[in-house]
């Protein structure tokens, strides 16, 4: 259960919000909206699905065409740092 939770965390830290869980709370469901993109203005919305039976959390979005894409995620740090990405070349002062 530790693990999941560690992914939830993280997944409303990427301002991802719960919409559903199953029964016995193994699986959560969470989604995101990142606003308009592309020339036809569609909205992008991405989905996460934790699982606590497998200790994993996979990500769901579309690209512009419509096509739907999924990366698995078993750690955490992998997690964060697919969902905020640091900007290379970037310095703090």
């Amino acid at each position: 259960m530790e693990r999941a939770q560690s992914f939830r965390t993280a997944a409303i830290g990427a301002r991802f919000v719960g919409i559903n869980q199953s029964q016995d709370k193994t699986v959560w469901w969470l989604k995101r909206t990142a606003g308009k993109a592309g020339k036809a203005g569609k909205e992008i919305r991405t989905s996460m699905c934790i699982d606590r039976l497998t200790n994993s959390a996979t990500v769901y979005w579309t690209t512009a065409p419509g096509e739907l894409k999924s990366k698995t995620f078993r750690g955490i740090p992998a997690l964060e740092e697919w969902l905020n990405p640091v900007a290379e070349g970037i310095t703090q002062k």
